[in-house]
């Protein structure tokens, strides 16, 4: 068990309140009614699972109830950081583009 902080609660909690939703920063389609089956499908099902530094979308289940992303090494299940939505976080050493 790992304890995740809660940018919105701005506290330390354990695990078992949260519930991992998925890959962090997902674009949506712009004309979703215009998508083939497969564009679409992708976009439901298809998601990285990369070996290091991933950031993931967290969902706050049993406490405010609120979204918010974890930058986490899949790895070594080290947490950078823990930051909301629609913010982002810069990873060590990371390139930025």
């Amino acid at each position: 068990m790992f304890l995740l902080y809660c940018p919105h609660c701005e506290e330390h909690r354990e695990e078992e309140e949260f519930h991992a939703s998925g890959q962090a920063h997902l674009a949506r389609p712009t004309d979703p009614d215009n998508c083939t089956d497969v564009e679409w499908g992708e976009f439901l099902y298809f998601r990285k699972n990369p070996k290091g530094l991933h950031r993931e979308l967290w969902h706050h289940s049993a406490g405010c109830r609120k979204y918010f992303n974890v930058l986490r090494n899949t790895a070594s299940y080290e947490i950078i950081g823990s930051y909301k939505v629609g913010d982002w976080l810069d990873a060590p050493g990371e390139k930025k583009s």
